[in-house]
């Protein structure tokens, strides 16, 4: 069903999968787009958290050895992985390696981040290979191997692309292909690259560092605790965030327990602080000591922080820290309903256009 030859990859003139990569046109994080048959999955590169990492991805980019790639791996909720191994001529090829890069394991493995695959029990085995995490599986892969070193995460709707191919079915081609997503595969006969996960080079227009905006105010959550969640409210005029959370206690309150309205362990958190790009440091502010809509003098207690990321108009991460609880982490955040997507990407481009006509 699939032939595997072992060595360097040949290069064809017209590429199967090529990763391009984009120079901002600001002082700001690199991306690089992988342009697959099913759609775009464009990724901004961490540099300043991977520095050795994201190097050693732009040098498989430059020498064009990504050329002629496939999605060869897929375990269904988990990852999509990438960058292993090329297709010409029906027979599958290893990519030609350089040196394995030193593990930076520092950004946790949330949906949506791209880390470097490697060997079992060797921290600083990564060379070509790369996947992106379908789940979020920060509880797994932080915690194994000295950490899966997270380089680069997805943004804008390539995380649609990404569910779309998770969704494919998956085929035993054997060797190291025995989860191998294919497209309208009976099942039997030899694979072509129709079936395949491959893609074509297309130009990327360069876009200025995302900038939040009043289309980002709206409800988020995060569906793996629903029943919790978040409202954000953005001031431009201000240059400040104001973050709202409606979530529980760190334990379930006694069976006996009562509140005269709602449940006794819900719990309210506001934060607030100041943009700056895409993120805001929020000082959270634990109220207490209010009554149902009755005037009452209100406690207010400073309680850690909330650091809050947007790298496009859909989805966000909220890293916080709060020390009285001694409760660190990170959620990553979606928002209940889309109407605001409309006007924050139309606020997104206005930017990009103002900057473009400046160069």
């Amino acid at each position: 069903m699939f032939k595997l030859v072992k060595g360097r990859a040949t290069s064809l003139v017209q590429s199967l999968l090529t990763v391009l990569l984009i120079t901002p046109l600001m002082a700001s994080a690199k991306t690089a787009l992988i342009e697959t048959s099913l759609g775009n999955i464009e990724i901004e590169l961490l540099e300043q958290q991977a520095p050795k990492t994201v190097a050693n991805f732009l040098s498989y980019i430059e020498s064009d050895r990504y050329s002629n790639s496939f999605m060869h791996r897929s375990v269904d909720g988990f990852i999509i992985q990438g960058g292993g191994y090329t297709y010409v001529d029906d027979t599958a090829f290893e990519v030609e390696t350089f040196p394995a890069v030193e593990n930076e394991f520092g950004v946790s493995n949330t949906r949506g981040t791209v880390a470097m695959a490697k060997l079992n029990n060797q921290p600083d085995s990564a060379t070509s290979q790369w996947f992106i995490n379908v789940g979020n599986n920060s509880g797994n892969l932080d915690n194994q191997n000295g950490g899966f070193t997270v380089f680069a995460r997805v943004i804008g709707d390539g995380m649609a692309v990404v569910d779309a191919i998770d969704q494919l079915q998956r085929v035993n081609a054997g060797g190291p292909f025995t989860e191998l997503p294919v497209i309208d595969f009976s099942g039997t006969g030899d694979l072509t690259t129709d079936n395949l996960v491959m893609t074509t080079v297309s130009e990327v227009l360069e876009q200025a560092p995302f900038v939040m905006n009043t289309g980002l105010n709206d409800a988020w959550y995060d569906p793996e605790t629903d029943g919790q969640g978040f409202f954000i409210t953005v001031f431009p005029d201000l240059g400040t965030v104001l973050l709202s959370w409606f979530t529980y206690d760190t334990e379930l309150p006694p069976a006996d327990a009562a509140a005269n309205l709602g449940d006794a362990g819900h719990r309210w958190l506001v934060a607030l602080g100041p943009v700056e790009g895409n993120r805001a440091v929020l000082e959270i502010d634990s109220p207490s000591g209010g009554l149902f809509d009755t005037p009452t003098e209100i406690e207010h207690m400073p309680d850690g922080t909330i650091t809050l990321t947007f790298d496009n108009c859909n989805s966000g991460l909220i890293e916080y820290d709060i020390p009285s609880i001694n409760q660190q982490g990170i959620v990553p955040i979606q928002r209940v309903a889309n109407d605001n997507i409309e006007l924050c990407e139309a606020l997104r481009d206005d930017a990009d256009t103002q900057i473009n006509q400046s160069e």
